[in-house]
């Protein structure tokens, strides 16, 4: 967004070479050429050159010739050019190379030729943005007259970033399939960055474990479009049911993610991940792009478009609209129309907002990137102000932790804010229902992605400071429609995890009848609606709210993992009260998991870059694998074969891990130092339990403990007896720890007085 318009066409004009398209994450070099127009540049007016904020393109460095990113900078004339990279252009255009032109000026056809990546002295290039993009940009900003305004220049050098070759393949069908009703399989394969690529070869085998209708045994990828989609299949039997896909050597590439065939079922399972911005604002590539991708790319059932409130135009609020409406097919894919609201944290910090219907009004947080004025388009400068706006609406709340969390202290509505967001690909919050519970408040548990790369219900965080793959929740409703889904939402029938499928059933028996109440008393009661009658039930699930009386409540938890589940958590409130974890040998495993987790406190940088090295004394190190290691560029270094390792890995409230698999169990000893916290523990006294050290900051800490040696199993279950006693609720939840360190929660379900 320029500050002045003035007489862009006659300030010059920049070519590039080579044009592109590129593979995402390649090393490249490129060469900007700036020609100046009418006016030249005056001493001391400048040039910038800026890219999109959230871009993780390599940073460019301009005093290491041999190493990545080395950029040169230098005037046909011979002009002194001053140089720095610094983020201070305007959203989303944050990112900026700024050049000044010192002791010299710009006449007009002299040129400033910016090369990125430079190669001549040994830089292997600029490393380009892990994820694709239809045309990336790089925007030049003109100071012609030495004024400090800037004026864009009317036409960008752009290229496109294009997806490399498959590294992964994923496979996803229901969670739950009905016995002898269609459903679909949806295949894909992925690149090391996490972007879906056609670039696949060879042969494929669909390995499942009793007969699907319509289902081929093996597939040619040479006469296929990937992603593949798998439509009709049948199963006629109830049972247990698993796929796995193979290559041409009988290598397993993946797993389907759990599911099982079911006679009937009131609820079905489907996945959505609402939140997610495109191009038009913060984001990556269009809007309608943004849509497809969540539908036949990340093959999820339910997406919704989560742009900052002030970058969305009233013009393309409206394009919004229309795009929802365009992609919504009930039963097959529900679309939701929304923003998010997002205000300053001190005024409340970000809501999500969901309407059921299209063409409901925007009500900004601020117009600060728009221009529009208009008084009779009010703003709601707080949250407070929002929820008092937003009364009467057929619409659906969020409390979201972005760059500003959402302040629930400071504003909440139970009517309307229903949930609050855990986990997405800014981290892990889990603070976010503590603070909940601490207020009262009746809240479920969501995970969605807050997607920046135009990969909503699929995304990765590539090599940038968004350190977690994004999350996903599940929603149990009795069809795909939207009425169903804000059904869902207000009764908080849903889990959240970190991104992968994990099948969660959660279910309180009482054994006399208890009142389950479809809407929170406490609205009622607030609220002077008509009386609400409770249901009788002995039977109640995740996100009810129940008043039993003092009855006691079996809690069950049953888990399908995608990968060996570690452990199962049961609260109450904040304090766990339970745990399923198979410890039986794990003193005498020779597998040690070194893990590191947290984050440095709630806001923006908010983001730990953990600087690791671990020796083994008087053992050693037979293999070792990272766990949660999610930009491939950072690996673990070996300093000493068998004996010293060292590492680079950034957590936000998650956590990431180094297996060690030991040549003895129980001999010699591990030293662990980082930059945040260290210990030194002797093999000998370390059993089934964690040695932990704290780090301070939030949640932030190193744990030691030993793991199966082969791998834990898939399935797990624990019973657990709750009791409600006193005034206050006893809200009781389960949190999913799986080997891969993905996780998943619960909504509580809400004992009451």
């Amino acid at each position: 967004m320029p500050l002045r318009d003035y007489l862009p066409e006659e300030l010059g004009h920049v070519a590039i070479t080579p044009s592109g398209p590129f593979e995402a994450g390649s090393y490249q070099e490129l060469t900007l050429t700036y020609k100046a127009g009418k006016f030249g540049i005056d001493d001391t007016g400048m040039l910038k050159i800026a890219w999109r904020t959230t871009s993780d393109m390599g940073k460019p460095q301009l005093d290491k010739p041999g190493e990545p990113n080395y950029t040169t900078v230098t005037a046909s004339n011979g002009a002194e050019l001053e140089c720095r990279i610094d983020r201070v252009g305007i959203r989303p255009w944050a990112n900026t190379l700024v050049i000044r032109v010192g002791r010299g000026y710009l006449r007009e056809g002299d040129t400033i030729t910016i090369r990125l990546g430079d190669r001549r002295k040994g830089s292997p290039g600029i490393r380009m943005q892990t994820n694709c993009e239809v045309a990336f940009e790089y925007k030049f900003f003109i100071d012609a007259f030495a004024t400090y305004e800037f004026t864009e220049l009317p036409k960008s050098p752009s290229f496109a970033l294009l997806p490399g070759p498959a590294e992964r393949w994923t496979a996803f069908w229901p969670s739950e399939i009905k016995a002898g009703e269609p459903f679909r399989l949806s295949l894909n394969a992925w690149d090391r960055w996490g972007n879906p690529t056609p670039d696949v070869t060879g042969n494929i085998a669909l390995s499942a474990s009793r007969p699907i209708g319509n289902l081929p045994s093996d597939l040619d990828l040479a006469a296929q479009s990937v992603p593949l989609i798998l439509d009709g299949l049948t199963v006629d039997k109830s049972g247990p049911l698993t796929l796995a896909l193979k290559n041409a050597d009988g290598e397993v590439l993946c797993h389907a993610n759990p599911t099982a065939v079911v006679e009937s079922a009131d609820l079905r399972r489907y996945w959505g991940d609402l939140h997610g911005q495109s191009g038009e604002t913060v984001g990556t590539n269009p809007a309608d792009l943004y849509f497809r991708y969540a539908r036949d790319q990340a093959a999820i059932d339910i997406v919704g478009h989560q742009g900052n409130d002030f970058q969305i135009t009233d013009a393309f609020w409206n394009e919004l609209n229309q795009l929802t409406a365009q992609y919504e097919v009930p039963g097959r894919f529900l679309a939701l129309p929304g923003y998010e609201w997002s205000g300053n944290t001190g005024l409340g910090g970000d809501r999500n907002v969901f309407y059921a219907t299209e063409g409901r009004p925007i009500r900004r947080s601020s117009r600060i990137l728009i221009g529009d004025t208009d008084p009779r388009n009010a703003d709601c400068y707080t949250a407070r102000d929002l929820f008092a706006a937003m009364q009467g609406e057929d619409a659906v709340m969020i409390a979201h932790v972005g760059g500003r969390f959402a302040d629930i202290h400071y504003a909440h509505d139970a009517k309307i804010e229903r949930a609050v967001e855990v986990h997405s690909t800014w981290g892990t919050f889990e603070w976010i229902l503590h603070d909940a519970f601490a207020k009262g408040y009746r809240v479920g548990v969501v995970c969605h992605s807050d997607d920046h790369k135009g990969r909503p219900g699929a995304t990765r965080p590539g090599a940038s400071t968004f350190g977690a793959i994004g999350g996903l929740t599940c929603y149990f409703m009795p069809e795909l429609t939207r009425p169903a889904l804000f059904a869902a939402l207000r009764r908080r029938h849903h889990y959240g995890t970190t991104g992968t499928r994990i099948k969660l059933d959660l279910t309180g028996h009482f054994d006399t009848s208890v009142d389950v109440f479809v809407e929170d008393p406490s609205i009622v009661e607030n609220s002077g609606i008509a009386a609400n009658t409770p249901l009788r039930q002995r039977t109640v699930m995740m996100g009810d709210i129940v008043r039993a009386k003092g009855a006691p409540m079996t809690l069950r938890a049953e888990v399908s993992g995608t990968a060996p589940i570690e452990r199962i958590d049961v609260f109450h409130g904040t304090d766990l009260v339970a745990t399923s974890r198979k410890t039986d040998g794990l003193e005498r495993s020779r597998r040690v998991r070194v893990l590191w987790h947290g984050a440095l406190y709630r806001g923006r940088g908010r983001e730990v870059l953990w600087k690791g090295r671990l020796s083994v004394s008087g053992n050693s190190i037979k293999r070792f694998e990272a766990i949660n290691f999610l930009n491939p560029e950072r690996k673990i270094e070996v300093l000493e074969s068998g004996q010293v390792l060292a590492w680079q890995s950034v957590t936000t409230g998650n956590m990431a891990a180094i297996d060690l698999w030991l040549d003895e169990a129980a001999t010699g000893r591990i030293d662990i130092e980082t930059n945040v916290v260290s210990t030194s523990l002797d093999l000998a006294s370390l059993g089934a339990d964690a040695i932990s050290v704290d780090g301070g900051g939030l949640s932030r800490g190193l744990k030691v403990y030993r793991l199966a040696e082969t791998g834990g199993a898939m399935t797990d279950t624990i019973e657990h007896v709750a009791i409600q006693t006193g005034a206050n609720d006893l809200p009781v939840f389960v949190r999913i720890t799986q080997e891969d360190c993905h996780q998943a929660w619960s909504s509580p379900i809400y004992l009451i007085a």
